[in-house]
């Protein structure tokens, strides 16, 4: 063991978990240590919703994550109304490129053994369909999308060096890329990721040692789904953004990422959900300032923030 402990030190990475929970001295470009993210912001209505709640409870709305369904999905006209209300309102934005892969041909992923493969894009024509919803979201004014690839990642970030994609966008890789260790991480900041949203149970030992060997935020889901275990790790914020800085709190409660689809959740059920999300958010950033005041969270306004530049 402390043979292959030296050899994984010797290639840059901790040589076990990092179980002496080192603080981070990693923070975000204004020096702070967290902000929070919200999906499953589906339609204009459900990111005004959101945008409103922050407002009435007094927190940060920094990220949305959006169009989880897939971009393709609402208009060009919901789009650009979109882009403008998150201008706006300073909200950066994820968007989602779609139709998503669970909603495509091919169901391998789809079922209980497939389910173990990974979440990729099947094929060149679904990778140029991906490319396509990209290029029109970046002409009405969106600057940040979601990708679960590790290969289109490479791929998007080549287009950005060649002039075909503006060096501005950024790329938040997906906790369905499956990503669970600091080898992992290490290698999707390598290959242009702006964050990184790892699988949702690991413990603060794992995300320490993931910490030590990458700079880009990591995405940590404080609230998940039940359908993919169903948790809330609130009490743990306070250890998790001294730990893991700089980090985006992401909150996801709720059944499953089924309601997110068009078949699902109503829009005033998600605008709801959107709120809830909200005051989860206002309860760890109450929370934090008591146990540790010393990390901080950014304000709405902070100048790195990814937002649209709508048209």
């Amino acid at each position: 063991m402390d043979k292959i402990s030296q050899a994984l030190e010797r290639a840059g990475f901790p040589g076990r978990d990092s179980y002496d929970l080192p603080t981070s001295a990693k923070v975000f470009p204004d020096g702070t240590h967290y902000r929070v993210e919200l999906s499953g912001i589906e339609t204009p209505a459900v990111l005004i919703a959101a945008i409103d709640e922050a407002k009435k409870q007094g927190v940060p709305f920094h990220r949305s994550v959006s169009a989880v369904r897939g971009a393709s999905m609402l208009t060009r006209e919901q789009l650009t109304e979109f882009a403008r209300i998150a201008y706006d309102n300073h909200v950066e934005v994820i968007m989602t490129p779609g139709p998503r892969p669970t909603w495509y041909t091919g169901r391998q992923i789809a079922t209980p053994e497939g389910a173990i493969s990974g979440l990729r894009l099947r094929g060149m024509d679904m990778v140029r369909h991906y490319l396509m919803e990209v290029e029109k979201c970046v002409d009405i004014g969106f600057r940040g999308f979601l990708v679960w690839d590790e290969g289109v990642l490479s791929l998007l970030n080549t287009m950005k060096q060649n002039g075909d994609l503006p060096l501005d966008v950024i790329f938040k890789v997906s906790v369905f890329a499956g990503h669970a260790n600091a080898a992992g991480v290490k290698v999707v900041e390598s290959l242009g990721a702006g964050s990184c949203n790892p699988v949702a149970d690991l413990t603060l030992p794992q995300l320490a040692s993931i910490r030590k060997v990458v700079d880009l935020p990591l995405d940590v889901h404080i609230q998940l789904w039940a359908s993919m275990g169903g948790y809330n790790r609130v009490y743990e914020t306070p250890e998790i953004a001294r730990v893991t800085s700089p980090c985006y709190f992401k909150m996801e409660p709720g059944p499953g990422l089924a309601m997110y689809m068009p078949w699902g959740t109503s829009e005033d059920g998600l605008a709801e959900l959107a709120r809830e999300k909200i005051r989860s958010s206002k309860n760890i950033i109450e929370l934090i300032g008591e146990v540790c005041p010393s990390v901080s969270v950014s304000k709405q306004e902070a100048d790195d923030l990814v937002v649209p530049l709508p048209k």
